[in-house]
């Protein structure tokens, strides 16, 4: 009999996938005593907000080969999200983070991902005809961040994809507990030179480009080489700009904010969704806005990412839901 054809994705994510445990009761960490479950990793919710859209989103990580590994690929595989190229590594433990809840303020995180399963990766993990049949590869600023060999696999696959007319995207999502602003500047620099797309957060774009303006950091951002770069400006919306053109998109407005956390991620899967559907950078705004923003009604990363007939009606005929 045949081998099944393998999975041709339209979008390929690249990076760590952990095991999440957001506190019951807002407050401190140190206060909390009862924690519910969830999966976490901003390509991880970058994939299944692409999934839930009607896209095909596919994912190379490696898990740890005990129970948290599993459980984030049978949630993951349950959304649609295709982890054939993921490896389950025997001889290190899946990524885990706990995060407190908060009515106002910044909220703390507290990572035990160093030595994870992820943290091994390195360019052996890549399968080059897996990205290149890709029309968009996901990484994060997050994953150079993790080890040596991590860094190493993301510019490995940055090229790969490049090589083969894959457009690279990437979302610096700089996390200063897992290295200084100094460390993260250079190397989120070059690989935004190795990008087709940028999705930087205001403060990360200031941080990269010494502008504290949104058009110049936007413009300066631009000039290390990608196509186009969009700002997420949160309550004040959207900025894209290109070559040619700057244009700008405002917020949803909510009813209420109950976790911002992975508004971001969801922002981006609706963004390439809408540029999946052919839509216009304009309206690919306004979705990704909608994403963002949908994203915060729900508790941890994932939940609360939208679905196809939540962003774009009833699904019609021809029309993907899956």
């Amino acid at each position: 009999m045949p081998a099944a054809p393998a999975p041709s994705p339209s979008v390929v994510g690249l990076g760590e996938v952990m095991v999440l445990f957001v506190a019951d009761q807002p407050g401190p960490l140190r206060e909390a005593a009862l924690f519910r479950r969830h999966v976490a990793g901003a390509e991880a919710n970058v994939a299944v907000g692409l999934a839930r859209l009607g896209q095909s989103a596919g994912y190379i990580t490696r898990l740890g080969d005990d129970e948290f590994g599993h459980a984030i690929a049978f949630r993951l595989r349950g959304e649609g999200v295709d982890l054939s190229r993921v490896r389950f590594d025997p001889a290190a433990p899946t990524g885990v983070l706990f995060r407190e809840r908060r009515e106002v303020g910044p909220i703390s995180v507290l990572y035990y991902r160093r030595g994870s399963a992820a943290s091994r990766l390195s360019p052996a993990d890549l399968d080059a005809a897996y990205i290149q049949q890709a029309r968009y590869l996901v990484l994060s600023g997050i994953t150079p961040a993790l080890s040596a060999s991590c860094r190493a696999t993301v510019f490995a696959a940055a090229e790969v994809a490049r090589a083969a007319g894959v457009q690279v995207v990437v979302d610096p999502n700089l996390r200063l507990k897992l290295w200084s602003a100094d460390e993260a500047r250079p190397v989120l620099r070059d690989l935004i030179a190795h990008a087709d797309l940028v999705l930087p957060g205001l403060e990360e774009a200031e941080l990269l480009s010494g502008e504290a303006e949104p058009l110049g950091a936007a413009r300066a951002l631009l000039a290390l080489g990608p196509q186009l770069v969009v700002l997420k400006l949160g309550a004040r919306g959207a900025l894209a700009v290109d070559q040619a053109h700057a244009l700008e998109a405002p917020a949803v407005s909510l009813p209420r904010i109950v976790d911002p956390v992975g508004a971001g991620d969801a922002f981006v899967a609706g963004f390439l969704a809408g540029q999946l559907r052919g839509l216009d950078l304009g309206a690919s705004l306004a979705v990704a806005n909608q994403c963002g923003g949908w994203a915060m009604l729900a508790p941890a990363d994932q939940e609360g990412l939208p679905y196809f007939e939540d962003i774009f009606g009833p699904v019609a005929a021809g029309d993907v839901r899956r």
